[in-house]
């Protein structure tokens, strides 16, 4: 039932070994805090082991959630809380917090992986793609350049259209994805191309999720491609970790200096800043700065916010807020021209009672959203079946991609965006949505164009998943 959760090869005795050391190591913190950080090894663990073999959607939804949940609410409870602002500290006791927030990540990991069988819809049929790219050498290059350009469009327009202008310009990470993998050569110069503009994108605007999660995404089908050794996936998460610190302690201050002025945005000036920011009294990666910038992996103390403002202030709202929230995600502005905004800051603030400041965004997160409507039990089960409508949304791709084996790189640009934890619901669940529907869009129209013939879709994937 449980098969991708569990999964026999998983290497049991280190695991465990491991867990006696932290035990040994942090022996003062809290059993509840010791199962958070437990737990979240496991999930990263499984992550680290699906990169080469599959598009890790499942595992990255729980790592995210294990971080943003577990690691960074453990850090805050064990020491890092007196680093941090007021109203961004845990608000209510390690117990009373992880008593829901432990049940619930966890209902929400058990429906990804309920009957996903060896990763269903994250599996790549490599031989597929290979013969569909040798029919259609120039479509991976169409779908670049229509990325390049609908990124470049998507500025003119309103933000309903826009959205679907920025969908589009994440085909090149598709087009990229079918060099890599139809191709016997390496490609560098496309993906210099793609992931630079990435870069630049995020450098930009200031803002480095999609850069971080496409990087993930793309590690992970050049290690399909080029069957990564250990050493090798070692030497990348160590330097995606060290990458994630940098631009974790360097956001803020980046930020603030680019403003409004569009002229200061760019590599140079980031890289002039962590320079400066280095040679200060605290050191770029001193214990310090690390510990001032936990909050931006702590969505926790959002959370025990809330479970002070719900219900003592604000009443449960047993699913009306919910439907608020699948309306604006589902329903276009012209049917429904009072749906809540992305980043509506007056339902931030009602439900969690956290004042922003001008120019800060924060979102509520489905954790959040789901103990708001339901409390604690309800919470949990909510989550349970966002994490099942997922697993079934990427079963779906997984039927289809028989007879359309590039269905499964889409599996990216459909939960890029759901992957973060941190993010408002209705955001989330918009993007999935509007992306599951352009991509049958595009499948119906060119048909012809993204099918193999019925004796090629009878291949099975070339390897195992795990």
């Amino acid at each position: 039932m449980f098969k991708s959760l569990f999964n026999v090869k998983f290497n049991w005795p280190v695991y465990l070994l491991t867990g006696i050391i932290v035990r040994m190591i942090f022996f003062g913190i809290s059993w509840y805090s010791y199962f958070a950080v437990m737990i979240s090894i496991y999930q990263f663990l499984l992550l680290f082991n699906a990169i080469g073999h599959v598009i890790p959607v499942r595992y990255l939804l729980g790592s995210f959630m294990c971080l943003q949940f577990f690691v960074g609410a453990t850090l805050a409870y064990n020491g890092l809380d007196q680093y941090q602002y007021q109203f961004y500290v845990m608000r209510i006791p390690e117990e009373e917090y992880f008593s829901y927030v432990i049940p619930a990540v966890l209902m929400f990991i058990a429906g990804l992986h309920l009957n996903a069988g060896n990763l269903k819809g994250e599996q790549i049929d490599e031989k597929g793609i290979t013969y569909f790219v040798q029919k259609r050498p120039r479509l991976p290059y169409y779908f670049i350049g229509f990325g390049f350009v609908s990124s470049i469009v998507a500025n003119f327009f309103s933000s309903e259209l826009a959205f679907v202008f920025y969908l589009i310009g994440s085909f090149k990470f598709i087009g990229l994805f079918l060099l890599v993998l139809g191709s016997e050569n390496l490609k560098p110069l496309p993906m210099a191309i793609v992931i630079g503009s990435i870069v630049s994108s995020s450098l930009g605007s200031g803002m480095f999720h999609d850069l971080l999660t496409w990087v993930v995404f793309t590690a992970s089908v050049y290690g399909i491609k080029y069957k990564f050794r250990q050493n090798i996936k070692i030497a990348g998460a160590t330097a995606f970790i060290v990458l994630v610190a940098l631009i974790q302690v360097m956001k803020g201050v980046y930020r603030q200096a680019i403003g409004g002025e569009a002229g200061k945005a760019g590599l140079a000036t980031f890289a002039k800043l962590a320079q400066d920011q280095n040679q200060g009294d605290k050191g770029l990666f001193s214990f310090n700065r690390l510990a001032e910038n936990n909050v931006r992996i702590n969505q926790g103390f959002i959370i025990t916010n809330i479970m002070i403002t719900v219900p003592n202030r604000v009443p449960f709202q047993n699913g009306a807020q919910m439907l608020e929230l699948f309306e604006a995600a589902i329903l276009p502005r012209i049917i429904a021209p009072n749906k809540l905004r992305a980043g509506d800051r007056s339902t931030f603030v009602k439900y969690s009672g956290i004042a922003l400041r001008q120019g800060t965004s924060m979102g509520l997160s489905s954790v959040g959203d789901a103990y708001i409507n339901f409390g604690v039990i309800g919470g949990c089960i909510f989550m349970f079946f966002l994490g099942l409508m997922y697993n079934i949304i990427l079963q779906m791709f997984g039927k289809y991609s028989v007879r359309y084996p590039i269905l499964i790189l889409f599996t990216a640009l459909s939960f890029y965006y759901p992957i973060r934890p941190d993010c408002e619901l209705q955001t989330i669940l918009g993007h999935l949505f509007k992306s599951i529907m352009l991509i049958t869009f595009v499948v119906i129209v060119w048909k012809n164009q993204f099918s193999i013939p019925l004796r090629m879709s009878k291949w099975m994937p070339s390897r195992p998943a795990l």
